[in-house]
């Protein structure tokens, strides 16, 4: 059986010590490694053991009894949070580790809401019961307040595999149909064993067990649990299908993907069929543990592993039947621009910021051929400077940053019809679309209700295509446009006079046009938070938020505490935990989420800041291109619309 276990955590809740435990007791390695020491693993890029935490997330294989584990150590941090998520969506069971001292952490709450989201069969280790201020008791009443009520203590709840009578009353006060057949005939093991696999794989219940890694207190029996109490279930009798959840480049610029097998199997030499129609060849299939492989010749549902050939494969693309693409929650709301040094080749180095671009894809590298800049996406400070460190030390390229800028994004508040004509000289399309508001963080959506008459099937594909193919520039500030369902209503070809590109340009030119005539407003990105004070510190809190331009739900009172929850603009609140720390003496408890986008609360001021001109815009003109005499001539958008050569069909 073949089991992808993830471990997550806050920072410092000792989770890759926790891990070399696991390998340790596994005999996948024969020394414990520490974190202190630079001796770990996992860590085993020379940026985490110079900053003692977890910053790629990194795989061991283990054998176990009859099952074979994938192991995955993630990022604890919250600047490296995507590269968490991302290995989210392959974990069949993850591992929260939480601190015994500190309990619940910020970031804690936003690991366990992203495990519920993907529901991933959790188990919790309370980790360093030895430490001085460890409260057991305590950390347990916080997890069933803030995370869940359902969990069950495995630790005295199972005593060489067998179940005790408090677990055994746990597990039937869940389930229905249990609690009755105990009543009625009492306890029997065989049944409550399966149905608290069960429950642990539907996640209705959470085993909670506790311990200290670095003293190896309670690993081993852990261990046993969690291979007792897990499964998984998959076929590899059947067609191909996987995930690709992380892209790396070896030394040589081999380009690596990794891969969760779904379903079937994968030999090398198989062809990989993309949703688009192309087809690429798996050259190579490796096996992973830390940084040594072994080269295999086919591998199964359910495992883990890493080819060469695929040069399009994106993190988060399904592969064989598996056509659908993942999403993800955590996002950047950061953007900072790269710094050179004077005389640096920009075209050169841009190769390498696309190299990382693909290896993570939050950082969303964008080139700006106006101005010569790269511009990307980040949680935070401490991933730029992990980012300077290794442009250094892979590429050899010396960079700074600008200081992080808000993230800004741009909807509308209006139906509205947008029309592109372009016909230079043998050149000829024309796109009629409908543009509309979409619900809140949606982002864009399309629809086709285009005539095959009018537009064959193909060609109305294209134009999807070329709205999906990156970012629009809004005519507020030129920030991303989001939130707006796009129809496409009408268009013309030309039979001999439409080349590549014609319609890309169309595309563009009427999405713009109908931008001119709507109501544009600006998005800022919002965060979700989650405020724990003593009660003499509520109302500077509240205060605070208010100031903010943040909204709050009726604080609650938890003994001699104060609970306050709500939202607030990630530009007036992403600096609040340092605040709240320095006037509570560091007692006060802050969680930040991101939470998406909402109505810029400032918005004048930062349209005015920006100083967009959307009529300089290089790459966006909302101006059409129309043919008389032989050559071609612009026509601006409030008289291109009547100019068109299509029927309108505004409704």
């Amino acid at each position: 059986m073949y089991k992808t276990v993830g471990i997550l955590a806050h920072v410092d809740a000792g989770k890759t010590t926790f891990s070399e435990q696991l390998l340790y007791h596994t005999n996948s390695i024969k020394e414990r490694g520490r974190v202190d020491h630079q001796s770990t693993f996992l860590d085993n890029h020379e940026i985490e053991k110079q900053r003692g935490i977890t910053v790629f997330a990194e795989q061991a294989t283990f054998e176990y009894n009859n099952s074979v584990y994938f192991l995955i150590d993630t990022p604890g941090h919250v600047d490296f949070s995507p590269e968490m998520e991302r290995a989210v969506q392959v974990m069949d069971i993850a591992i929260l580790v939480i601190s015994a001292v500190e309990g619940i952490q910020a970031h804690t709450e936003t690991v366990w809401n992203l495990l519920k989201r993907h529901q991933v069969p959790t188990f919790i280790f309370i980790n360093k019961t030895d430490r001085t201020g460890a409260n057991i008791g305590k950390v347990m009443g916080d997890i069933e307040i803030h995370l869940t009520k359902d969990i069950c203590d495995i630790t005295t709840g199972m005593q060489n595999g067998r179940i005790t009578e408090e677990l055994i009353e746990c597990i039937a006060e869940r389930d229905e149909d249990l609690l009755d057949h105990y009543m009625e005939k009492g306890y029997e093991e065989i049944l409550w064993l399966e149905k608290m696999k069960q429950m642990i794989q539907t996640t209705n219940i959470y085993p909670c067990a506790y311990g200290s890694a670095l003293q190896d207190i309670g690993i081993k029996e852990f261990l046993d649990q969690l291979d007792l109490l897990t499964m998984t279930n998959y076929d590899p009798n059947t067609t191909f299908s996987g995930r690709v959840y992380k892209i790396r480049h070896d030394e040589a610029g081999t380009r690596i993907t990794f891969i969760k097998a779904i379903s079937g199997k994968l030999k090398v030499r198989d062809e990989i069929n993309y949703s688009n129609g192309e087809v690429e060849k798996i050259t190579q299939i490796r096996k992973y543990n830390g940084t040594n492989f072994v080269q295999v010749d086919e591998v199964q549902a359910g495992e883990i592993f890493a080819v060469t050939g695929l040069s399009s494969a994106a993190i988060g693309d399904g592969l064989g039947t598996l056509q659908e693409n993942t999403s993800y929650n955590i996002v950047p709301t950061l953007k900072s621009k790269v710094v050179f040094e004077q005389g640096m080749n920009m075209r050169e180095a841009l190769k390498y910021f696309y190299i990382l671009d693909a290896e993570d894809p939050s950082l969303h590298v964008v080139w700006d051929e106006s101005l010569q800049q790269i511009h990307l996406h980040v949680m935070g400070t401490i991933q730029l400077e992990v980012l300077q460190q290794v442009i250094q030390a892979r590429f050899g390229l010396t960079v700074s940053f600008d200081k992080p800028e808000i993230i800004y994004k741009e909807t509308i508040d209006s139906i509205v019809y947008g029309y592109g004509h372009f016909e230079p000289l043998r050149h000829y399309a024309e796109v009629h679309l409908k543009i509309e508001p979409n619900e809140r963080n949606k982002g864009i959506t399309f629809e086709s209700i285009c005539h095959t008459d009018h537009l064959s099937t193909s060609l109305q594909n294209v134009i999807k295509q070329h709205v999906f193919e990156r970012d629009h520039h809004g005519i507020l500030t030129g920030s991303p446009l989001t939130d707006v369902k796009i129809t496409l209503l009408t268009g013309r070809a030309h039979n001999k006079h439409t080349h590549g590109g014609d319609f890309r340009e169309a595309t563009f030119r009427a999405l713009r046009q109908g931008l001119e005539k709507a109501g544009n407003i600006l998005l800022e990105p919002y965060y979700e938070f989650k405020i724990k004070v003593d009660l003499e510190h509520m109302g500077r809190v509240i205060a605070d938020i208010q100031t903010a331009s943040g909204n709050f739900e009726a604080p609650v009172t938890e003994g001699e505490k104060a609970i306050i929850t709500g939202k607030a603009p990630v530009a007036t609140f992403m600096d609040y935990p340092t605040t709240l720390a320095t006037f509570t003496k560091g007692k006060g408890q802050i969680s930040l989420s991101f939470d998406g986008y909402e109505r810029c609360h400032n918005e004048l001021t930062v349209i005015t800041t920006i100083g967009y001109d959307k009529d300089a815009d290089q790459e966006y003109t909302s101006s059409s291109i129309f043919c008389a005499k032989g050559a071609g001539y612009s026509v601006k958008w409030d008289e291109a619309e009547w100019m068109m050569h299509c029927e309108k069909l505004e409704k």
